[in-house]
């Protein structure tokens, strides 16, 4: 079970590390970071939590909210997880946590 959470927990912090990175390029970009390499690479790999967000979001949520809302719900389960995680380091012995 603690593995389970820590896996969960680190691609939850990817996805996290992803948008926030996509947001800072996407900012010194400008207008032509569809062209940047770098941006579209970080596209691809925060899309599944972004079409996840869309997915789940109602329709009058605009696309260009959606990254905001992403990380909102990650950063809510991101806590989750390390809350879950040192519940279960409490209750297993302090060396299996390390």
């Amino acid at each position: 079970m603690l593995l389970t959470v820590i896996v969960l927990k680190s691609l939850i912090e990817l996805s996290l590390c992803f948008i926030a990175a996509r947001f800072a390029l996407g900012i010194i970009a400008g207008a032509n970071r569809q062209d940047n390499v770098f941006w579209q690479l970080l596209d691809i790999a925060a899309r599944p939590a972004l079409w996840l967000t869309r997915r789940v979001s109602p329709g009058v949520i605009l696309d260009r909210h959606i990254p905001l809302a992403a990380l909102g719900w990650l950063m809510t389960a991101w806590v989750l997880m390390v809350t879950f995680k040192v519940e279960l380091c409490t209750l297993a012995s302090a060396a299996r946590c390390r």
